[in-house]
């Protein structure tokens, strides 16, 4: 194989590891939500602990969204283990015009925070708390050392 092809290959390979499209499924199969969710990434994949990630969900709408809230839960192997609430506004744009949005949130896990699967169930209601949407989709966090780990193995 020649270099010219090796580079390239190379390249693909190194971004196509780290963003991944996740499987969404819906809460309720049966209800027609206001906002469709198209797909999720997220970067890195699996989570690093201690380091940013980044969740980004491509969303639609047939309606005008003035704000509202993401709700989120969190289990690990099953078992509820977090809870938090942001404000729509504040992971995307407002107000929230028909058709395709994003939806971008960035954290960071604490070093301690378990490898494994994990589970996010995320729903989105308006400023009347209206669901608009409920999602869940799974993600892992990385086996792999973290650097707030390893800076407390240098500090020793």
């Amino acid at each position: 194989m020649n270099m010219n092809m090796i580079v390239p290959l190379l390249l693909v390979s190194l971004v196509s590891s780290s963003v991944h499209a996740t499987d969404v499924r819906y809460c309720d199969k049966k209800v027609d939500y206001d906002v469709k969710v198209n797909a999720v990434e997220i970067t890195p994949n699996p989570v690093a602990r201690g380091q940013p990630a980044t969740f980004s969900i491509a969303a639609s709408t047939g309606k005008a969204i003035s704000g509202g809230k993401l709700n989120l839960d969190v289990a690990y192997f099953g078992w509820h283990v977090h809870s938090e609430s942001h404000d729509l506004c504040g992971e995307t744009p407002c107000p929230v015009q028909t058709g395709d949005f994003v939806i971008s949130h960035s954290q960071v896990l604490p070093g301690f925070t378990p490898p494994g699967s994990y589970t996010l169930k995320m729903k989105i209601v308006d400023a009347n708390n209206k669901q608009l949407s409920c999602v869940e989709f799974d993600f892992s966090i990385g086996f792999g050392s973290s650097v707030a780990g390893l800076a407390a193995i240098n500090a020793i």
